[in-house]
């Protein structure tokens, strides 16, 4: 049986629920966008969810984030960033393009949450100088994105949730 999630914003007036297959929080993200939107040390950790399993209470307000195409102009983002509306806590995140997911924050969990086996460092070449990341000995490090995706690396680690 998935994990339940229960998380919340800081201010208490978001509370959502989900089921997860794939609750161990393994990746942290060093992108730009993670790393203003969610703050942290430099990094967010995104979990993975089941979308139609997702309960809401209270107001949340969605950031699109601008993408740089690399040429000198930019795009905006299908994926939405959902956060508290009176505080501002990062609290999900959901793109159209994989209706049937949305990534918790980690932090925004309030359920006991396994800790990983190693952890998976991505969008390196994004980080902020200021970040010293915390590398383990068995940890996978990437410039952008892995090849191995969240399912994938809870299946191969015999960690997904049934």
């Amino acid at each position: 049986m998935p994990l339940a999630l229960h998380g919340s914003c800081h201010c208490g007036k978001v509370r959502f629920s989900a089921q997860s297959h794939a609750p161990v929080p393994f990746m942290r993200c060093y992108c730009s966008i993670c790393r203003k939107t969610a703050g942290g040390g430099g990094y967010a950790i995104n979990l993975h969810a089941d979308s139609r399993t997702l309960k809401v209470e209270g107001e949340t307000t969605v950031y699109h984030a601008t993408l740089d195409d690399g040429a000198g102009g930019c795009s905006t983002s299908t994926g939405e960033r959902h956060f508290c509306a009176a505080c501002a806590s990062a609290l999900w995140v959901f793109s159209p393009e994989y209706p049937e997911l949305f990534h918790p924050f980690a932090s925004a969990i309030d359920s006991e949450l396994p800790r990983a086996p190693a952890l998976v460092h991505m969008m390196l070449g994004s980080k902020a100088g200021w970040v010293q990341p915390e590398i383990g000995p068995d940890d996978q490090c990437f410039e952008a994105y892995p090849d191995e995706t969240l399912e994938d690396w809870h299946r191969a680690r015999g960690l997904w949730v049934d």
